[in-house]
C-alpha cells in the first residue's frame, strides 16, 4: 500500500486549497475515483490538486461543491489559487506555467535572450530592470523570484520534460551583464546539458535564411493532452492549439533543429565562451568576423 503523503497547508495558497478539499473529501467518505465521478477529469487529476501542484478548473470545482455539498466554497476560491500560482508572472502566460510543469517535451527557439527556464538570478534582473517600469524593487524581486521558481523543473527527482532549445550564437557574445556574471549565467546552461537535464544546440550567426526567423517558440507535447505552441512578445503572448498550425511550427522547428550545431559542438561552444569571460577576455567574435 502506497504511503499517504501528508499535505503542508501552509506552504500556499494552492496547498492550502488543496489540503482542505481532501479533507472535505474524506470527511464524505470519498474517494477520488468517487469524487470524480462525472465528472470530465481523472483521479490523477485531483489528486494533483489536493497537493498544490495543478489549478482547479471551474467546472470541475463546480462538481466538487455539488458533490460535496459545500455551498460553492471550492468554485469561490478557485480564482484565489488561480492568482497565487501565477504571482510574479504575466496573465497572459497563465497557461504555459500550468502546462510546462506536465509536458513530456518542451522544444524552445530564443533567439533574443536566454530563456526564462535556464536564467540565473542576475540575468533574469538585469532584463526586468531595463524595461526602467515604475515598479518598486519588491515587485522587481517577486518577478525574478517567480522566474527562478519555474527553472526547478529540472531540480526535482521526478519526472521532468525533456527540453530541448536551440540558441542563437549572438546570445553567447551579447555582454548585457559583468564577465563573471555572464560566465555564470553560460556555466549554468553547460552544467545542465552535463546533467542530462536538457539538450541544447547553437545556431551559428552565419547561418543565412532560416527557419523561425520572425519570432521566439515554445512547443509543448503532452502524454493525454494536445500540443501547445506559445509565442511571446515584450508586453503579450499567444498560445496556438490549433493542430494544422501547431504541425507547420514543429515542421519550422524541426528545419531550424537541422541547421543548428550539433550538440556535443554546442555545448563546446557556450564553455569556450565562458571560459573566456571568466578569464576577463572580452570577446567579440562577431565583430572580429565583421572586420576580417
Amino acid at each position: 500500500m502506497a504511503t499517504r503523503k501528508e499535505i503542508d497547508g501552509s506552504a500556499g495558497v494552492p496547498q492550502f486549497y488543496g489540503k482542505e478539499l481532501r479533507f472535505k473529501r474524506e470527511a464524505a467518505g470519498l474517494t477520488l475515483e468517487k469524487l470524480v465521478d462525472g465528472s470530465f477529469y481523472g483521479i490523477t487529476y485531483l489528486s494533483e490538486i489536493e497537493h498544490g501542484h495543478r489549478r482547479m478548473p471551474k467546472d470541475l470545482a463546480q462538481h466538487v461543491d455539488r458533490v460535496l455539498a459545500t455551498d460553492g466554497f471550492f468554485q469561490r476560491r478557485c480564482e484565489d489559487v488561480r492568482k497565487a500560482r501565477r504571482k510574479g508572472h504575466a496573465e497572459y502566460f497563465e497557461r504555459v506555467l500550468e502546462a510546462e510543469k506536465h509536458a513530456e517535451t518542451i522544444e524552445q527557439w530564443s533567439p533574443a535572450v536566454f530563456p526564462g527556464l535556464l536564467q540565473t538570478e542576475p540575468y533574469a534582473r538585469a532584463l526586468f530592470r531595463a524595461e526602467r517600469t515604475p515598479e518598486l524593487p519588491q515587485e522587481i524581486d517577486e518577478k525574478v523570484n517567480a522566474r527562478l521558481a519555474r527553472a526547478q523543473l529540472f531540480e526535482t527527482d521526478h519526472r521532468t520534460p525533456q527540453y530541448w532549445v536551440v540558441l542563437h550564437e549572438s546570445l553567447l557574445r551579447l555582454p548585457i551583464l559583468p564577465q563573471q556574471q555572464l560566465a555564470e549565467q553560460l556555466d549554468h546552461v553547460a552544467a545542465l546539458i552535463r546533467r542530462g537535464r536538457i539538450f541544447t544546440q547553437i545556431l551559428p550567426w552565419n547561418t543565412g535564411a532560416h527557419a523561425l526567423m520572425l519570432g521566439n517558440a515554445m512547443v509543448l507535447d503532452f502524454a493525454d493532452a494536445p500540443p501547445l505552441v506559445y509565442m511571446e512578445g515584450q508586453h503579450h503572448g499567444n498560445t496556438v492549439d490549433d493542430p494544422s498550425l501547431v504541425k507547420q511550427y514543429r515542421r519550422s522547428y524541426d528545419l531550424l533543429r537541422a541547421a543548428a550545431l550539433p550538440p556535443e559542438a554546442s555545448l563546446a561552444m557556450i564553455e569556450e565562451a565562458a571560459e573566456d569571460y571568466r578569464n576577463g577576455v572580452q570577446t567579440s567574435r562577431l565583430e572580429r568576423r565583421y572586420l576580417a
